[in-house]
């Protein structure tokens, strides 16, 4: 079973987000409230996936990613943003992530992602 972190700055996104992965059958195995706390859990837990919100205070989600990637060039990061930030997330997929979902999220769509970003 896959590990999953969720980063996420608001609880109800991390709350929505982990019953649509847990109900698709991975485990998540920590959730982080900003790109800082992600990067922590991140060499703590080395999950096999993690999920990435781009604006969060204290580091965003693509200082966070470039952080993850530079101590683990292999970690898989699925970035998660709202409608209108396009330029953000093809700065996001330069950088290294896998793939990206857009807020609100869509079960059937989650699902794919994730069974995408893992089978790489």
């Amino acid at each position: 079973m896959a590990k999953l972190l969720i980063t996420d700055d608001a609880a109800f996104m991390r709350m929505t987000l982990k019953k649509m992965v847990t109900d698709a059958g991975y485990e998540v195995v920590a959730e982080a409230a900003d790109g800082r706390e992600a990067v922590e859990l991140y060499e703590e837990h080395k999950p096999d996936l993690v999920t990435m919100d781009i604006t969060m205070p204290e580091m965003n989600g693509i200082e966070a990613l470039e952080q993850i990637k530079a101590k683990d060039p292999s970690a898989k990061v699925l970035m998660c943003s709202a409608m209108g930030q396009q330029n953000m997330v093809v700065d996001a997929i330069q950088k290294g992530a896998v793939d990206f979902i857009v807020k609100p999220f869509d079960e059937p769509r989650i699902r794919e992602a994730l069974e995408k970003a893992l089978s790489r």
